[in-house]
């Protein structure tokens, strides 16, 4: 617990922020970036199945 806190007391000194995106390296906000539109795709994707299910 100790150690978390002492994790986000110097995140925040650099980043001046608590937030989790302003903490993160490029490479982590990428990846996050990426699993949302992945999620949204396959949203999308499943929405058409349906669609072409129904017309068909």
């Amino acid at each position: 617990m100790l150690l978390a806190l002492d994790r986000r007391i110097n995140q925040s000194n650099k980043s001046r922020s608590f937030k989790t995106k302003d903490n993160c390296t490029l490479e982590q906000n990428e990846l996050i970036a990426l699993q949302k539109e992945l999620k949204q795709l396959r949203i999308e994707t499943d929405a058409i199945k349906q669609a072409a299910l129904i017309m068909a």
